[in-house]
């Protein structure tokens, strides 16, 4: 195509649209600018388009049938309650055509606590399933055979006590290690960027990895040693060049521990696998995915392996959850569905489709149907499993490929250049421009510029009330309890103790194998807080101090005038307060996911607030403490995981008891409506939903204070 039909269509598509060449251009977050039209032009130097599926650097995937030739894995991540409700669950799923089951861990269990440990007592059950020992693992999986079902595991923080839990649950049902299938994300780089739910400080941690990987390279040769995670960082607030590059960079760095270890390349780098989260940006998530086989090929060649397999990225996907809306939510369903067809149009050897009242609470068993069924729908009926790699020669997509590649590309050798991704995750530099990124998106949602369908733009009058699943907490934790002091009460005592010592010398000593010694801990019914807990005696806890970006939402708004009546009413209430309004954003609980508590911290503090940013994993206890000791007007108590009708009265009550219930509390997060007038009842002053607008709920903490002032 000529230079001159290219400035012709430029000159007519002005005309139709009485635009100007800038205005037709899209720059997207990233920073990459899509133009409205691509031609073959736009191919010249891509170099990657000669390639064909099954070989490298397996842009196009890699498998050479593809889904041509099997259909990706249709995995629902679920867990929830207890070991039996979970079980009861897995098995009408499986039933019902699901092909593999990917567990999810309550934060009890996430942070190497027990169910009886004072410190989780509004989490136990909620956000996932409770595990404490062999018992629970057992339970999980009765009736499912492990010789049989391919098992993904998300956990990080207590993987070691899991992985043993799960190796001997499996024993004790007849299946051998050697004969188990599936992955554990193992992943805890991921966790110290923006997950939070670690245990260990990072060093210790990224030794708990390597032993990952040396005892199933070894041990256990049809099961995945760790699931290099991007999706968590997409969750919050991650661009997809954040996304590919620092997931990429933690990559090199497990193959880098592995290697240290004395392993050979090809030993494990075959049984490494990649979780990406698939959001709204069609294309460019369908490119991610191409983009990161390509990356991962020329990362692995660095380590000169001899197997072609070394050098595939293989990869699970899941559709977004920062996508799904509390308002108007089934239009979520939708939303959920075109992000399912991006992953699998992008590659994906396997795929979870979240349920669309998951903005909202746990998944129910119709939601849940509906998100399984997107994915039998988009295998059976769409015929996208008829042809390998159906976007090839996109002049698009192959466009976008070649610039997302070489944009994460130079933000990998950055990371490289400060010394690999443990040093950058160190200094912070990871955290720091996800959190701006996530700061810079919201205030684009909250300005109109980026339209969300039913939440800026589009609303409905009135909300119509959906069903949800709600846990009995207090219930669960009771009945944990109860089976823990049973499985303590006939175990042999001696055995307990001398495998847990054992494991501790291991891990003083750096002799033998951390998950080895585990295995033996496990078979004796050491609990997963014990063996956590014999870990913890010689690593210790990993404590991260909170930082908050400023600058950026209120850059992102400049003249605004409804921003700077705002800022000007702040300063006004300054001054009649005699002190600038402070306010604390809590997070109570073992919930570490802080994108919602540091994009409040952050614009509160653009707006004129002073931010109290609070540490992680506080008791309510602990959190009126801080906040009396700090003299704060406000705590902002940040909810992600369901544990705020437990959580949120203890903290109303604790500040009570210390007289200092003028202290106003609100809740923010993801609370189903159904729960606001309970928490106001309880003396919450306020909640606010998932989608509220930033500028509105720093309205409504004002008018609470200013209330609160005048009526003393």
């Amino acid at each position: 195509m000529t230079k001159k039909t290219i400035e012709d269509w430029q000159a007519l598509a002005e005309k139709e649209l009485k635009a100007s060449p800038e205005t037709l251009t899209w720059l997207t977050p990233e920073g990459i600018a899509v133009k409205p039209l691509y031609t073959a032009d736009d191919l010249a130097d891509v170099g990657h388009l000669e390639s064909l599926p099954g070989f490298a650097p397996f842009t196009r995937g890699p498998r050479a049938t593809m889904y041509a030739g099997r259909p990706w894995t249709i995995r629902q991540y679920a867990g929830f309650s207890t070991a039996e409700a979970s079980n009861a669950f897995y098995k009408r799923n499986l039933a019902a055509g699901q092909k593999g089951l990917s567990v999810a861990f309550d934060l009890a269990t996430h942070r190497g606590y027990d169910s009886d440990h004072p410190r989780v007592e509004g989490d136990v059950g909620k956000a996932g399933v409770a595990i404490d020992s062999v018992e629970d693992m057992k339970i999980l999986f009765d009736a499912i055979p492990l010789d049989q079902m391919s098992v993904s595991m998300t956990m990080n923080g207590a993987v070691i006590p899991i992985l043993a839990n799960f190796i001997v649950a499996g024993e004790e049902q007849g299946v051998s290690r050697d004969k188990l299938s599936g992955t554990i994300q193992n992943d805890i780089l991921k966790e110290f960027m923006v997950r939070n739910t670690y245990i260990y400080p990072p060093e210790p941690s990224m030794r708990i990895v390597a032993d990952i990987i040396e005892y199933t390279a070894k041990e256990m040769p049809k099961f995945n040693s760790i699931s290099i995670s991007g999706y968590h960082m997409q969750e919050a607030g991650a661009t997809l060049v954040q996304e590919l590059a620092f997931t990429l960079a933690d990559g090199r760095e497990y193959v880098r521990a592995a290697l240290a270890k004395g392993l050979d390349v090809d030993e494990f780098a075959g049984r490494l696998s990649f979780f990406f989260a698939i959001g709204m940006n069609f294309f460019m998530e369908a490119a991610k995915l191409r983009a990161a086989r390509l990356l991962w090929t020329r990362i692995m060649q660095e380590f000169s392996p001899k197997k072609p397999s070394s050098l595939m990225l293989r990869t699970h996907c899941q559709t977004s959850g920062v996508s799904l809306a509390e308002q108007d939510p089934y239009n979520n369903i939708i939303r959920t569905a075109f992000e399912a067809m991006s992953a699998v149009l992008g590659g994906t050897q396997s795929l979870h489709t979240n349920s669309f009242d998951e903005a909202i609470a746990l998944p129910t068993e119709f939601s849940a149907r509906i998100a399984r069924n997107t994915q039998l729908i988009l295998q059976h009926e769409t015929g996208v499993t008829k042809v390998v790699d159906p976007l090839a020669g996109s002049y698009y997509v192959e466009s976008l490929t070649k610039e997302l590649a070489d944009a994460a590309w130079a933000l990998i050798e950055e990371v490289e250049s400060l010394g690999g991704m443990t040093k950058a995750v160190d200094e912070g530099l990871p955290k720091r421009l996800i959190e701006e990124a996530a700061t810079r998106r919201q205030a684009a949602v909250d300005r109109g510029e980026e339209v969300i369908v039913g939440v800026n733009k589009y609303r409905l009058e009135t909300e119509d009330e959906i069903d949800i699943l709600d846990i009995d907490n207090t219930a669960v934790r009771l009945s944990q309890i109860k089976r823990l002091e049973e499985t303590k009460r006939r175990r042999d005592a001696k055995a307990v103790e001398t495998t847990l010592a054992e494991l501790t010398r291991v891990a003083q000593t750096g002799e033998g194998n951390l998950l080895a010694a585990a295995v033996e801990a496990a078979r004796a019914r050491a609990t997963v807080g014990e063996i956590s807990d014999a870990m913890r005696a010689v690593f210790g806890d990993h404590s991260a101090e909170p930082k908050v970006v400023s600058k950026v939402y209120g850059d992102s708004y400049h003249d605004d005038p409804e921003y700077q009546m705002i800022v000007s009413r702040l300063s006004e209430f300054k001054t009649a307060l005699g002190a600038k309004p402070k306010i604390m954003v809590a997070k109570l609980g073992q919930d570490g996911h802080d994108r919602g508590a540091k994009v409040i911290s952050s614009a509160f503090g653009d707006l004129g607030f002073e931010v109290l940013a609070g540490p992680l994993f506080q008791t309510p206890e602990e959190a009126a403490d801080l906040a009396i000791s700090q003299k704060v007007h406000v705590v902002g108590m940040s909810s992600l995981a369901a544990g705020h009708k437990t959580l949120a009265p203890q903290l109303v009550e604790a500040l009570k008891a210390k007289g200092a219930d003028n202290i106003i509390v609100v809740v923010g997060g993801v609370i189903p409506r159904q729960d606001y007038q309970y928490l106001l009842d309880h003396g919450v002053a306020a909640v606010f939903g998932p989608g509220t607008n930033v500028l509105e709920a720093a309205r409504a903490v004002m008018d609470l204070m200013q209330g609160r002032l005048r009526n003393g």
